[in-house]
């Protein structure tokens, strides 16, 4: 094998991409300060228990794991920096008032994310800590609609989802709450007929409400459907009333869509969620959402709301830098 292959969906960053990545990166930093948010440095590896905790099978499968050969202990290679910026504000910064954070930096993964996507992509991102209102929320999905128009594209597709609507039903259902880890894959597939037979079982509204989930995606319009056919729990209205006010926001600036099935952060959100896609990417550029309980593992519970990108999956759709 040839000394200069290197592993596979991994690549180097040759200088026309460089540039482009480093101007976004320095654009989107600055844009960030001006909102108000502190930089941040997470080391590039931590020990897992630490890197891991509150993240979710998802984030576990995503990373890869060495043995420390001073301490002998098990580390981890970072594959996503939300988790140790949420222990830096929990742990280290220890504030009572609302802190806003900021970071950039190269991320590793076991796979790639989806087709052609590369394995060490490059993560920027920002998080409000201590704020549990839905103004937080509504700051990050602007602060991210403007870190991707600063790249230039002006035809950006917002989806949203909130996971109060699965969490609600299961929890007034003890069947249901049993089979939650493949109730929400099958709800992630769309798969009915498998929702199908495993909700023979179960609370008839209960059943009825997974079924009818996975029909429930489109414009703004779902959520007037998703009233009429989804039970009135407390945990339901709140979250189709927080989506609507989310939307109501972000129209003009996007197109918005609505898919209450989509529960991709599941394990890891426990709120409002969304994800922006721009012509020419099958994969979503950037994805963000509430996580409030992530900083529980780290002594101190806090609400938190944020979203990060890839800066190399932005940049490969730029026009290519002209050399100086």
């Amino acid at each position: 094998m040839p000394n200069w292959l290197l592993p596979e969906n991994i690549a180097d960053v040759l200088p026309s991409e460089a540039r482009k990545i480093e101007d976004l990166r320095r654009q989107m930093l600055d844009t960030f300060r001006l909102y108000g948010y502190e930089l941040v440095m997470p080391p590039l590896l931590e020990y897992v228990e630490s890197l891991l905790a509150g993240a979710g099978a998802d984030t576990d499968l995503r990373t890869f794991k060495l043995v420390d050969q001073l301490s002998g202990r098990l580390l981890g290679l970072r594959a996503d920096m939300t988790t140790q910026v949420a222990r830096i504000d929990a742990h280290l910064l220890n504030r009572e008032s609302v802190t806003r954070l900021c970071y950039a930096g190269s991320v590793l993964h076991t796979r790639p994310s989806g087709l052609h996507a590369t394995r060490e992509p490059i993560q920027i991102g920002a998080e409000i800590y201590g704020h549990a209102g839905l103004e937080a929320d509504a700051e990050i999905q602007e602060l991210a609609l403007a870190s991707v128009a600063l790249a230039g594209f002006s035809e950006v597709r917002l989806d949203m989802a909130h996971v109060g609507v699965v969490r609600a039903l299961l929890e007034q259902d003890p069947a249901a709450r049993k089979d939650e880890a493949r109730i929400t894959a099958l709800l992630r597939s769309k798969d009915t007929p498998g929702l199908d037979e495993i909700t023979r079982g179960y609370d008839s509204v209960t059943r009825a409400a997974l079924l009818a989930l996975p029909n429930l995606y489109g414009d703004v319009e779902v959520l007037g459907r998703a009233k009429e056919v989804l039970p009135a729990l407390p945990g339901i209205t709140r979250a189709l009333s927080e989506l609507a006010a989310l939307a109501a926001g972000a129209i003009g600036r996007a197109e918005v869509a609505i898919d209450l099935a989509d529960l991709r952060g599941y394990q890891y959100e426990s709120g409002a969620m969304f994800a922006l896609y721009v012509p020419g990417l099958p994969n979503a550029v950037a994805r963000g959402g509430r996580y409030d309980h992530v900083g529980e593992a780290f002594g101190r519970a806090r609400p938190a709301t944020g979203f990060s990108l890839d800066l190399r999956e932005l940049a490969r759709l730029l026009p290519t830098a002209e050399r100086k």
